[in-house]
């Protein structure tokens, strides 16, 4: 970082705020040592583009979000577009859209801005919406590109920009599926030439902004299905975020009128309030709902995250009370309901094939096989289930869930929504509820129980240091049983492309995957046991068994304590 880096930054920064911001800064750097750090980390480097897009913290500087990124972002899409859809006649089209954290909006009108005046059709979504609705879009408005400008669950600080692609640019499945290589270094390349921002042409207008009518299309979609089996009553939260009003309006419009939102996370808060991290996984985020399932005695509670692409269910259980299902536990019954669906309608065509990625449970597979039908594994993240051909049902163990592919080629929390209510709607007037469903499951597969262990870094270096030592001092062991596969995910596993990872398989047919996460500075370790149970199982022996497999997750992880410190 030089004094000329920081000139050069104010003079093409287009925003006052922070110009001024940043101003502040470098006059208290003189003095302070945490603002001269903080200046340093800002001028650390450029925010990256990736396949998760771009992602961290706002703020003044290169390595911040701000409108000076943001339009350099947009700059090197469309010129991205441009050159990938040369000589095929009309111009690159690109939807957008942003959630409701601060700056969202002007960061997606920005972006407009970019696009047209580079001669590129920008179609604006209303503001703000959830992120399956671009998804959505892309696909519906036969877009070359989507741009959804979010950072999902990610602390308040946080805003992120993700980047799909559909129409001309690639083919289906891959339409509306967020982008993988080599997409990912071919824009960072683009963006990395892009001049300063201030000398990216912007036009005033030019654009096209849709509609509500738009989003109501998508709600009515996602609506459509079979009527109540039953009569329940939903607990739903929003988290503060944007999927409130098109969850609500989804869940009434396929039948189910008895809903209850709570009310003080139920609007648009970017300062998310009511949690300390707006992530429905997190200890505490959906405490409040919980108590208002017991007060109204609802028959489930769904949570989406602050961009609803992402589903949270709680349910009583009859073994401990409300509780949040494990993304795994909601993986399998979804997955149960709908291989039943599927494979009672075969002979109708392919049927369909069940999707999920490598670090969730193995129980998926197991479900498929028993129904006769396809299984596929990938790697980590909806940008690669939502690209598997004839994909039926995906999903990843970080409450993400694809039940309607033909709507959305991504994980979608409201479309899930839906789905959830009308699967505890039919055990309900079948007597049963979805803790009998996964004792089902357990009686036929057996007893899979996962969980996660994860380490989080403010010194970035100390991920891939632990990667090394895993991999150089691998555990032996793990729960008392000695560790039998040891497979270097880099390498490449079992058919899936090389990615940063470590498996490690015991005796016991335990299983532990290390990967750094893609999104957050942490290594995490994705745990699961499995416990055979008898086809006679009564409530008592199962209640046994998942206490003897909770026993041996905490065992896995002390084993791993060592790995991570």
């Amino acid at each position: 970082m030089s004094d000329a880096d920081i000139k050069a930054w104010l003079a093409a920064d287009p925003d006052p705020v922070t110009r001024a911001e940043l101003a502040r800064l470098v006059e208290a750097a003189e003095e302070d040592p945490a603002a001269a750090a903080d200046l340093a980390d800002r001028f650390a480097g450029t925010l990256q583009f990736g396949t998760a897009g771009l992602r961290g913290s706002m703020g003044a500087g290169p390595n911040r979000m701000n409108r000076a990124v943001v339009i350099r972002a947009a700059k090197g899409l469309i010129d991205f577009l441009a050159e990938s859809l040369a000589g095929q006649g009309a111009p690159p089209r690109v939807v957008i859209g942003n959630d409701a954290r601060h700056h969202s909006r002007q960061f997606a009108i920005d972006s407009a801005a970019v696009v047209a005046a580079a001669g590129g059709e920008a179609i604006l979504l209303p503001d703000p919406v959830p992120t399956p609705v671009l998804s959505y879009a892309v696909r519906a408005l036969d877009a070359d590109a989507g741009v959804m400008v979010t950072a999902s669950h990610n602390p308040a600080k946080d805003n992120g920009y993700k980047v799909y692609l559909g129409g001309r640019c690639v083919g289906d499945p891959e339409r509306g599926a967020q982008i993988v290589p080599p997409y990912d270094a071919q824009i960072a390349a683009k963006i990395a030439a892009a001049p300063p921002a201030n000398e990216v042409e912007r036009v005033e207008s030019g654009w096209r902004d849709l509609g509500q009518d738009f989003v109501d299309g998508y709600t009515s979609a996602i609506a459509v299905g079979d009527a109540p089996a039953a009569a329940i009553r939903v607990v739903h939260t929003a988290m503060h975020g944007v999927g409130s009003s098109v969850a609500l309006s989804a869940l009434a419009q396929a039948g189910f009128d008895d809903v209850v939102a709570v009310a003080a996370q139920r609007d648009p808060d970017p300062d998310f309030p009511t949690v300390s991290f707006p992530n429905p996984e997190e200890p505490g985020a959906i405490d409040m709902a919980l108590a208002l399932a017991a007060e109204v005695a609802a028959d489930v509670v769904v949570a989406n995250d602050p961009d609803a692409d992402r589903c949270a269910v709680a349910v009583n259980d009859p073994r401990s009370g409300w509780r949040m299902l494990h993304g795994d536990e909601l993986g399998a019954v979804l997955g149960e309901d709908i291989a039943c669906e599927l494979a009672a309608g075969a002979g109708e065509g392919s049927p369909g094939v069940l999707v999920n990625s490598v670090v969730s449970s193995r129980l998926l597979s197991r479900i498929a096989e028993h129904h006769r039908l396809p299984h596929r594994t990938t790697l980590t993240g909806f940008k690669w289930m939502g690209r598997v051909p004839g994909m039926a049902f995906a999903y990843e163990e970080a409450i993400g869930y694809c039940v309607r592919p033909d709507i959305v080629h991504d994980k979608d929390g409201l479309s899930t929504a839906v789905r959830v209510a009308r699967l505890v709607a039919r055990l309900k007037a079948e007597g049963r509820s979805v803790v009998d469903l996964l004792d089902d499951l357990a009686r036929r597969h057996g007893l899979y129980l996962t969980s996660q262990l994860s380490a989080r870094f403010s010194d970035l270096a100390q991920i891939p240091a632990t990667m090394a030592r895993l991999r150089a001092q691998p555990p032996q062991s793990l729960a008392g049983s000695p560790v039998s596969e040891l497979a270097d995910l880099g390498e490449g596993w079992n058919g899936l492309p090389p990615t940063d990872g470590m498996l490690l398989a015991t005796a016991a047919d335990d299983r532990v995957i290390v990967r750094p996460s893609g999104t957050e500075p942490k290594v995490k370790c994705y745990l699961e046991v499995v416990a055979p149970v008898s086809a006679s199982a009564g409530f008592e022996d199962l209640t046994a068994a998942r206490e003897q497999a909770k026993a041996r997750l905490e065992r896995i992880k002390q084993d791993l304590g060592p790995v991570l410190a």
